[in-house]
């Protein structure tokens, strides 16, 4: 636990490393570019914070060598969170299991009119991360557009009663963001 009067500063009594030294990956899957948009705005949050930050795309991540810290998300589609979510973490387990981890998932299950589905989401993004347990986790609602999605899918929509639209909150976002610095940090 850290007692330093300015926090941001607080060294690591074991290793001396400051929240300063940290350098943080918000690694995402997006398919139709409104997680892409989130992890964007959670890897400001934390820039702003002073910390150094990578926000890359899940399949584009090819080490976790130097990182302190991973936030991972992914969108939920039909119940589940993206397939790569869950193999990002199977390929980096071992180092993922060593670091702190945040997760979160995006979806339209908060604007659902099925009160569970906002639980079903959640347990959706725990068997994403299967063995990690994050040091917080969250669901977001998304962004549904129509023209983004197939005739097929848009009927399966409407017979569902499921709204489109954009319903992210990004006061919401960021303020999840600036929580994580003092989450992710392990000191």
């Amino acid at each position: 636990m850290c007692f330093c009067p300015v926090f941001n500063t607080c060294p690591d009594l074991v290793s001396g490393r400051t929240i300063m030294d940290a350098r943080i990956l918000v690694a995402y899957a997006s398919r139709k570019g409104s997680t892409a948009e989130i992890a964007q705005a959670i890897g400001k949050e934390l820039a702003a914070a002073g910390l150094a930050v990578d926000v890359a795309g899940i399949k584009t991540v090819s080490t976790l060598a130097g990182y302190t810290a991973v936030v991972v998300g992914g969108p939920l589609y039909m119940g589940s969170v993206d397939g790569a979510v869950g193999k990002f973490v199977g390929r980096y387990r071992e180092q993922l299991q060593n670091l702190p981890v945040a997760a979160f998932a995006v979806g339209i299950a908060p604007k659902s009119p099925d009160p569970a589905s906002v639980g079903m989401a959640m347990d959706a993004l725990k068997k994403s991360l299967g063995p990690l347990t994050p040091v917080s986790s969250i669901l977001f609602a998304g962004n549904l557009d129509p023209a983004k999605i197939n005739f097929v899918m848009r009927k399966f929509l409407a017979m569902a009663k499921i709204p489109s639209g954009d319903f992210r909150d990004w006061d919401a976002i960021a303020a999840w963001a600036k929580e994580l610095p003092g989450k992710l940090h392990r000191g």
